[in-house]
Protein backbone atom coordinates (compact mmCIF):
# COMPACT_ATOMS: atom_id res chain seq x y z
CA UNK A 1 0.00 0.00 0.00
CA UNK A 2 1.15 3.87 -1.21
CA UNK A 3 1.82 5.78 2.11
CA UNK A 4 -0.65 8.48 3.08
CA UNK A 5 1.10 11.50 1.06
CA UNK A 6 1.72 15.17 2.90
CA UNK A 7 -0.66 17.82 1.38
CA UNK A 8 -0.29 21.15 2.33
CA UNK A 9 -2.24 24.22 0.75
CA UNK A 10 -1.36 27.79 0.06
CA UNK A 11 -4.22 30.26 -0.50
CA UNK A 12 -3.79 33.05 -2.68
CA UNK A 13 -6.54 35.97 -1.75
CA UNK A 14 -5.51 38.12 -4.25
CA UNK A 15 -6.39 35.49 -7.28
CA UNK A 16 -8.82 32.99 -5.19
CA UNK A 17 -6.33 30.32 -5.90
CA UNK A 18 -5.37 27.11 -4.24
CA UNK A 19 -1.51 26.10 -4.41
CA UNK A 20 -0.56 22.75 -3.36
CA UNK A 21 2.74 21.08 -2.12
CA UNK A 22 2.23 17.15 -1.96
CA UNK A 23 5.13 14.93 -0.55
CA UNK A 24 5.81 11.35 0.48
CA UNK A 25 6.73 11.65 4.24
CA UNK A 26 9.08 8.61 3.92
CA UNK A 27 11.55 9.69 0.92
CA UNK A 28 10.36 13.57 1.19
CA UNK A 29 10.20 14.30 -2.01
CA UNK A 30 7.06 16.57 -3.09
CA UNK A 31 5.40 17.93 -5.82
CA UNK A 32 4.17 21.61 -6.01
CA UNK A 33 0.65 21.98 -7.82
CA UNK A 34 -0.94 25.79 -9.97
CA UNK A 35 1.76 27.84 -8.16
CA UNK A 36 1.18 31.57 -8.30
CA UNK A 37 3.32 34.62 -9.14
CA UNK A 38 2.08 37.68 -7.75
CA UNK A 39 1.35 40.08 -10.66
CA UNK A 40 -0.57 43.70 -9.81
CA UNK A 41 -2.52 45.24 -13.78
CA UNK A 42 -1.90 48.87 -12.13
CA UNK A 43 1.84 49.06 -11.95
CA UNK A 44 1.99 45.68 -14.46
CA UNK A 45 4.28 44.59 -11.85
CA UNK A 46 5.43 40.72 -10.83
CA UNK A 47 6.98 39.62 -8.05
CA UNK A 48 7.26 36.39 -6.10
CA UNK A 49 5.41 36.94 -2.64
CA UNK A 50 3.30 33.34 -2.72
CA UNK A 51 6.67 31.38 -4.33
CA UNK A 52 8.78 32.44 -1.84
CA UNK A 53 6.14 31.15 0.82
CA UNK A 54 6.54 27.76 -1.05
CA UNK A 55 10.03 27.62 -0.86
CA UNK A 56 10.34 29.00 2.22
CA UNK A 57 7.95 25.84 3.18
CA UNK A 58 10.09 23.44 1.16
CA UNK A 59 13.24 24.71 2.97
CA UNK A 60 11.71 23.90 6.57
CA UNK A 61 9.84 20.55 5.51
CA UNK A 62 13.50 19.32 4.42
CA UNK A 63 11.90 18.08 0.90
CA UNK A 64 13.28 17.59 -2.31
CA UNK A 65 10.80 18.80 -5.02
CA UNK A 66 10.60 16.56 -8.11
CA UNK A 67 7.74 17.58 -9.65
CA UNK A 68 6.25 21.25 -10.15
CA UNK A 69 2.85 20.40 -12.03
CA UNK A 70 0.03 22.44 -13.30
CA UNK A 71 -3.47 21.21 -14.21
CA UNK A 72 -3.80 23.62 -17.06
CA UNK A 73 -3.00 27.05 -18.63
CA UNK A 74 -4.22 29.44 -15.77
CA UNK A 75 -6.42 32.09 -17.26
CA UNK A 76 -6.68 33.87 -13.81
CA UNK A 77 -3.14 33.82 -12.56
CA UNK A 78 0.53 33.94 -13.38
CA UNK A 79 1.93 30.17 -12.72
CA UNK A 80 5.50 30.99 -10.87
CA UNK A 81 6.62 27.01 -12.11
CA UNK A 82 9.19 28.97 -14.02
CA UNK A 83 10.72 30.56 -11.13
CA UNK A 84 10.14 28.04 -8.50
CA UNK A 85 12.10 25.51 -11.16
CA UNK A 86 15.20 28.16 -11.68
CA UNK A 87 15.34 28.80 -8.05
CA UNK A 88 14.99 24.62 -6.64
CA UNK A 89 17.50 23.81 -9.42
CA UNK A 90 20.93 24.76 -7.87
CA UNK A 91 19.68 23.55 -4.35
CA UNK A 92 18.67 19.84 -4.89
CA UNK A 93 20.81 16.85 -4.31
CA UNK A 94 18.35 15.52 -7.35
CA UNK A 95 18.71 18.56 -9.42
CA UNK A 96 16.12 20.64 -10.94
CA UNK A 97 12.21 19.50 -10.70
CA UNK A 98 10.47 18.47 -13.90
CA UNK A 99 7.64 20.82 -14.75
CA UNK A 100 4.88 18.62 -15.87
CA UNK A 101 0.87 19.19 -17.76
CA UNK A 102 -1.22 17.59 -19.50
CA UNK A 103 -0.08 16.26 -23.30
CA UNK A 104 -3.00 18.54 -25.07
CA UNK A 105 -0.70 21.73 -23.79
CA UNK A 106 0.10 22.18 -27.51
CA UNK A 107 -3.35 22.75 -28.59
CA UNK A 108 -3.32 26.13 -25.93
CA UNK A 109 -0.52 27.04 -26.80
CA UNK A 110 -1.01 27.51 -30.59
CA UNK A 111 -4.27 28.91 -29.85
CA UNK A 112 -2.74 31.80 -27.49
CA UNK A 113 0.11 32.09 -28.94
CA UNK A 114 -1.34 33.47 -32.54
CA UNK A 115 -3.97 35.38 -30.77
CA UNK A 116 -1.33 37.67 -29.08
CA UNK A 117 1.60 37.39 -31.69
CA UNK A 118 3.73 34.97 -29.23
CA UNK A 119 6.90 33.75 -31.07
CA UNK A 120 6.58 30.03 -30.94
CA UNK A 121 9.92 29.35 -29.97
CA UNK A 122 9.13 31.41 -26.79
CA UNK A 123 6.42 28.58 -26.08
CA UNK A 124 8.34 24.96 -27.68
CA UNK A 125 10.19 22.95 -25.11
CA UNK A 126 8.71 25.12 -22.00
CA UNK A 127 7.26 22.19 -20.55
CA UNK A 128 10.09 19.11 -19.47
CA UNK A 129 6.70 16.37 -19.20
CA UNK A 130 3.56 16.52 -20.94
CA UNK A 131 1.54 13.49 -19.38
CA UNK A 132 -0.65 11.39 -21.14
CA UNK A 133 -4.43 10.45 -19.89
CA UNK A 134 -3.95 7.78 -16.99
CA UNK A 135 0.05 7.77 -16.87
CA UNK A 136 1.52 7.25 -13.76
CA UNK A 137 4.79 8.79 -12.47
CA UNK A 138 6.33 8.39 -9.13
CA UNK A 139 6.92 10.97 -6.21
CA UNK A 140 9.17 9.25 -3.94
CA UNK A 141 7.61 5.79 -3.23
CA UNK A 142 4.50 7.33 -3.78
CA UNK A 143 2.65 6.56 -7.38
CA UNK A 144 0.82 9.21 -8.66
CA UNK A 145 -1.91 9.34 -11.87
CA UNK A 146 -2.68 12.32 -14.31
CA UNK A 147 -6.38 12.34 -14.97
CA UNK A 148 -7.51 14.01 -17.86
CA UNK A 149 -10.93 16.30 -17.05
CA UNK A 150 -11.59 18.62 -20.09
CA UNK A 151 -14.45 21.15 -19.80
CA UNK A 152 -12.82 24.12 -18.25
CA UNK A 153 -10.60 23.50 -21.13
CA UNK A 154 -9.74 21.50 -23.45
CA UNK A 155 -6.39 20.36 -21.35
CA UNK A 156 -7.08 20.28 -17.91
CA UNK A 157 -5.17 17.11 -16.29
CA UNK A 158 -6.02 16.19 -12.46
CA UNK A 159 -3.29 14.46 -10.86
CA UNK A 160 -4.37 11.41 -7.82
CA UNK A 161 -2.14 10.92 -4.86
CA UNK A 162 -3.54 8.26 -2.72
CA UNK A 163 -6.82 9.10 -1.96
CA UNK A 164 -5.91 12.70 -3.12
CA UNK A 165 -7.00 13.76 -6.18
CA UNK A 166 -5.94 17.60 -7.25
CA UNK A 167 -8.66 18.48 -9.92
CA UNK A 168 -7.93 21.84 -11.06
CA UNK A 169 -10.52 23.86 -12.21
CA UNK A 170 -13.43 21.40 -12.84
CA UNK A 171 -15.44 20.87 -9.60
CA UNK A 172 -15.53 24.10 -6.61
CA UNK A 173 -16.65 24.04 -3.55
CA UNK A 174 -20.41 22.71 -3.04
CA UNK A 175 -21.73 25.69 -2.62
CA UNK A 176 -20.31 27.13 -5.67
CA UNK A 177 -20.27 24.21 -8.01
CA UNK A 178 -18.16 24.12 -11.25
CA UNK A 179 -15.62 25.88 -13.05
CA UNK A 180 -16.42 28.11 -16.15
CA UNK A 181 -16.84 26.42 -19.75
CA UNK A 182 -16.85 29.28 -22.00
CA UNK A 183 -12.76 29.41 -23.09
CA UNK A 184 -11.27 27.97 -26.23
CA UNK A 185 -12.02 24.33 -26.15
CA UNK A 186 -14.77 24.32 -23.49
CA UNK A 187 -17.36 22.62 -22.95
CA UNK A 188 -20.24 22.03 -20.20
CA UNK A 189 -20.96 18.64 -21.62
CA UNK A 190 -17.43 17.27 -21.17
CA UNK A 191 -16.97 19.17 -17.45
CA UNK A 192 -20.01 17.43 -16.30
CA UNK A 193 -18.11 14.36 -17.79
CA UNK A 194 -15.08 15.24 -15.62
CA UNK A 195 -17.18 15.68 -12.51
CA UNK A 196 -19.20 12.40 -12.98
CA UNK A 197 -15.51 10.72 -13.26
CA UNK A 198 -14.47 12.64 -9.77
CA UNK A 199 -17.76 12.00 -8.19
CA UNK A 200 -17.73 7.99 -9.14
CA UNK A 201 -14.57 7.93 -6.51
CA UNK A 202 -14.62 6.50 -3.46
CA UNK A 203 -16.65 8.18 -0.80
CA UNK A 204 -13.64 9.19 1.32
CA UNK A 205 -11.89 10.79 -1.84
CA UNK A 206 -10.58 14.04 -1.03
CA UNK A 207 -11.31 16.30 -4.35
CA UNK A 208 -8.85 19.39 -3.61
CA UNK A 209 -10.23 22.55 -5.57
CA UNK A 210 -7.98 25.06 -8.07
CA UNK A 211 -10.28 27.92 -6.33
CA UNK A 212 -12.21 29.26 -4.00
CA UNK A 213 -14.46 32.11 -3.68
CA UNK A 214 -16.24 32.09 -0.08
CA UNK A 215 -18.94 34.26 0.85
CA UNK A 216 -22.13 34.86 2.31
CA UNK A 217 -22.33 32.85 5.50
CA UNK A 218 -19.17 30.66 4.35
CA UNK A 219 -16.27 33.29 5.23
CA UNK A 220 -13.66 31.07 5.27
CA UNK A 221 -11.58 29.08 2.34
CA UNK A 222 -11.79 25.39 1.92
CA UNK A 223 -9.10 23.44 0.05
CA UNK A 224 -11.53 20.02 -0.49
CA UNK A 225 -14.38 17.98 0.19
CA UNK A 226 -14.74 14.96 -0.16
CA UNK A 227 -16.46 12.61 -3.18
CA UNK A 228 -19.18 11.93 -1.17
CA UNK A 229 -19.79 15.32 -0.11
CA UNK A 230 -19.97 16.28 -3.38
CA UNK A 231 -22.23 13.96 -4.03
CA UNK A 232 -24.61 14.97 -1.30
CA UNK A 233 -24.16 18.61 -1.71
CA UNK A 234 -22.56 20.35 -4.66
CA UNK A 235 -25.03 23.10 -6.36
CA UNK A 236 -24.73 21.75 -9.97
CA UNK A 237 -24.30 18.22 -9.48
CA UNK A 238 -25.99 16.77 -6.52
CA UNK A 239 -29.22 15.10 -6.65
CA UNK A 240 -29.24 12.94 -9.53
CA UNK A 241 -28.62 16.49 -11.91
CA UNK A 242 -28.64 15.29 -15.50
CA UNK A 243 -26.31 16.09 -18.49
CA UNK A 244 -28.92 18.23 -19.80
CA UNK A 245 -29.88 20.08 -16.86
CA UNK A 246 -26.28 21.03 -15.80
CA UNK A 247 -25.39 22.17 -19.30
CA UNK A 248 -28.37 24.46 -19.41
CA UNK A 249 -27.18 25.76 -15.90
CA UNK A 250 -23.42 26.04 -16.96
CA UNK A 251 -23.80 27.72 -20.29
CA UNK A 252 -26.72 30.02 -18.37
CA UNK A 253 -24.26 31.34 -16.10
CA UNK A 254 -21.22 31.23 -18.54
CA UNK A 255 -23.21 34.02 -20.66
CA UNK A 256 -23.49 35.97 -17.75
CA UNK A 257 -19.71 36.19 -16.57
CA UNK A 258 -17.04 38.73 -17.21
CA UNK A 259 -13.75 37.95 -18.51
CA UNK A 260 -10.99 36.89 -15.61
CA UNK A 261 -9.49 40.44 -14.41
CA UNK A 262 -5.65 39.68 -15.52
CA UNK A 263 -6.74 36.98 -18.52
CA UNK A 264 -4.31 38.44 -21.22
CA UNK A 265 -1.27 38.85 -18.97
CA UNK A 266 -2.08 35.40 -17.60
CA UNK A 267 -2.29 33.73 -20.41
CA UNK A 268 0.70 35.16 -22.20
CA UNK A 269 3.11 34.47 -19.24
CA UNK A 270 1.49 30.45 -19.01
CA UNK A 271 1.78 29.37 -22.70
CA UNK A 272 5.80 30.09 -21.74
CA UNK A 273 5.94 28.15 -18.32
CA UNK A 274 6.11 30.90 -16.71
CA UNK A 275 8.79 33.07 -18.20
CA UNK A 276 8.55 36.22 -19.06
CA UNK A 277 8.37 37.50 -22.64
CA UNK A 278 12.12 38.31 -24.32
CA UNK A 279 13.03 41.91 -23.70
CA UNK A 280 12.66 44.32 -26.95
CA UNK A 281 15.57 44.38 -28.96
CA UNK A 282 14.93 47.75 -29.13
CA UNK A 283 13.66 49.32 -25.28
CA UNK A 284 15.25 46.59 -23.57
CA UNK A 285 11.46 46.37 -22.13
CA UNK A 286 9.60 42.83 -21.59
CA UNK A 287 6.08 43.47 -23.24
CA UNK A 288 2.76 41.97 -23.38
CA UNK A 289 -0.10 41.91 -25.97
CA UNK A 290 -3.50 43.65 -24.23
CA UNK A 291 -6.39 43.90 -27.32
CA UNK A 292 -8.29 47.09 -26.80
CA UNK A 293 -12.12 46.99 -27.24
CA UNK A 294 -12.43 50.30 -29.57
CA UNK A 295 -16.23 49.01 -31.27
CA UNK A 296 -17.30 53.04 -29.77
CA UNK A 297 -14.82 54.32 -31.77
CA UNK A 298 -15.11 52.18 -34.96
CA UNK A 299 -18.77 53.09 -35.14
CA UNK A 300 -17.73 57.01 -35.00
CA UNK A 301 -17.98 59.25 -38.03
CA UNK A 302 -15.82 62.41 -36.42
CA UNK A 303 -13.01 60.51 -35.03
CA UNK A 304 -10.74 59.15 -37.88
CA UNK A 305 -7.62 60.94 -36.36
CA UNK A 306 -8.03 58.85 -33.13
CA UNK A 307 -7.69 55.11 -35.76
Amino acid sequence: MDPTPLVHSIFDKGTGTWQYLVADPATRNAAVIDSVLDFDPATQKVTTDNADAILRLIESNNYQIQWILETHIHADHLTAAAYLQGRLAGQQQDGKPRIGIGKRITQVQKEFAGKYDVPWGECEGVFDKMLDDDEEFPLGNLKAQAIHLPGHTPDLMGYVFGDNVFCGDSIFHADIGTARCDFPGGSAKQLYQSAQKLLAMADHVKIWTGHDYPSGARQQEVPFLTASEHRDRNKHLANGTSEEQYVAVREGRDAQMSEPRLIHQALQVNIRGGRMPKASSQSGLRMLHVPLKVDALDAGKDCGSLL
